[in-house]
Order: structure tokens, then sequence, then C-alpha cells
């Protein structure tokens, strides 16, 4: 990666802001968290991964992607970019307020993309320098300053879904269609034995085609994203339910406990047991 960047973290990292303009830049390996993001592409384009599809986004686009979704974004043909992310916790988007039905429209969703008119670009890009603005100046009681412009933000992007059909941008290539389709397959079974060579089999692809366009497609080699999708499984069940770490473990597909507990540091930054506060 060129280019510069700015990072806020607020309280516990529930709400961040960052800020970067790049020359080009590929995301760390493994990508999924407990807040809501709210990526705005200001200018460039960006091949975005979510889930289990790879699509093109546009200078002007935003995308809202849920709690413990997997994405990732690389390189377009033109690299060059700059974008805005937030990542905001729900307990500070209002969700019990009258607001709250309003906000369903987006937070219901794995992820939403919004493509804003002309008129809409000239007011989210005003909230976008705002929000730059007051984390950047840290002046009394910027976060929830902040947190304000970014329920504006929130606001004209369900405006915008509700006076819209949202459909999805077009996958760059039927290469990338394809993966989706086995992308969709380790989604469903991320719980059994799978294998690079098991996978290409079943699918009729060589290992080699395999490997090289999963990584392509989606920015993971096929181990990272096998390992990341048994993790944030893994997660939701220490943080959902009281099983014990070496039945989560088998559940999701590792063999050893250990091997578990290694991929899971590796993935998420913590042992298993941080996530299992109070319980």
């Amino acid at each position: 990666m060129t280019g510069e960047e700015t990072i806020f973290f607020g309280n516990a990292e529930d709400f961040s802001v960052s800020h970067r303009k790049a020359q080009s830049h590929h995301m760390p390996a493994s990508h999924f968290h407990s807040t809501y993001e709210i990526y705005y592409l200001m200018s460039g384009e960006r091949e975005f991964f979510i889930k289990d599809r790879t699509l093109v986004i546009n200078e002007g686009d935003i995308v809202i992607v849920a709690p413990n979704v997997l994405h990732r974004t690389t390189n377009a043909p033109k690299p060059k970019h700059e974008r805005l992310i937030v990542n905001i916790h729900e307990r500070y988007m209002a969700l019990n307020s009258p607001y709250a039905d309003i906000l369903k429209l987006l937070l219901e969703k794995e992820y939403v993309i919004v493509k804003c008119s002309l008129q809409d670009r000239l007011t989210v890009e005003a909230l976008a320098q705002g929000i730059m603005k007051e984390t950047m100046d840290k002046k009394p009681g910027f976060e929830m300053y902040a947190q304000t412009l970014v329920m504006q933000l929130l606001l004209i992007c369900c405006r915008h879904v509700k006076q819209n059909s949202m459909r999805p941008p077009e996958s760059p290539s039927p290469m990338h269609e394809r993966i989706s389709e086995i992308v969709r397959y380790i989604n469903s079974h991320y719980m059994e034995d799978m294998s690079l060579h098991l996978l290409a089999e079943k699918f009729y692809v060589s290992p080699y085609y395999l490997s090289r366009f999963f990584k392509e497609a989606t920015g993971f080699t096929f181990v990272e994203y096998l390992n990341s999708v048994r993790i944030k499984e893994a997660k939701k069940l220490l943080e959902q339910s009281s099983m014990k770490v070496y039945h989560i473990a088998a559940k999701v597909g590792f063999g050893s406990v250990t091997h578990f507990g290694r991929v899971f540091k590796s993935v998420t930054g913590y042992a298993p047991l941080h996530f299992r506060k109070g319980k």
C-alpha cells in the first residue's frame, strides 16, 4: 500500500473511523467484526468480496456490512482510491428509538450497497467530511457529534433503499460467479472435512484453477477463507452459547482443539475464551 491514512478508535473499538487515500491496497487476510461497517468509496473503484460474492464498487457507492459477515476489498484494474470507513456498534444506533423501524430496512440485511444520486452524494460528501473533521479535531463531545453525523448518513441510505429496488452490482466475470458457487458451498459445509483437492473434484475443476481463481475472486486463499468461516461461526457460539471450547472446535470442523486455538487467535487476535465474558 502507498498513500496516507488517519484512524480514530473510540471506546473499546465500538466506534471507529478510518480514512485512506492510497495508490494501491489489499486488506489484511481475514476480516469480520462485531460492529456494523459503513464503507464510503470517495473516489476510484474497488472489488469488494462480501459473504459469497465479489462485486465492483464505484466512486460514490456506500456499502453497509452487518456484524460477523466476512468481507474484504481488493484492487480493481485502477487501484488508486480514497475511502472512508466507519465501524459502529448497534448500541449507538438508536435501535430502541423512534428511528428503529426506519433503520431496520438496512440493519436486518447482511449487506446493502447504496448507489446515491448526485444530489444525495453532495449531502453524503458533506457528512463524510464532517465525520472526519470531528474525529481529527477531537473537540469536546466530538464522538457524540460524529455519531449523529453517521446516523444522518444511515438515514439517507435508508431513504435510498426504500425508494429504489436493490439490485446488487454484477460480478466482474463468469469466473467470479463460478467461484461464488463454490464459496456458497463452503459456507454451508464448513463443518465437514474439506480440502482444496476434494472441493476441486466436487466442482470438476483442477486444484490449480481453483487455488488461483479462488484467490483472485475473493482475495483469500482457500485455507484462509475456510478458517475464517469456521472461526466466525465459533465466535458466535462462544458469545451465544455455553458450549465447551472443545465441543465448539469440533462442531465447526477442527480436529484438534490446539489447532483451533492457534487459528482462532490468528484470525481474531484473541484466545477463544476472550469472547466468553460473563458466562
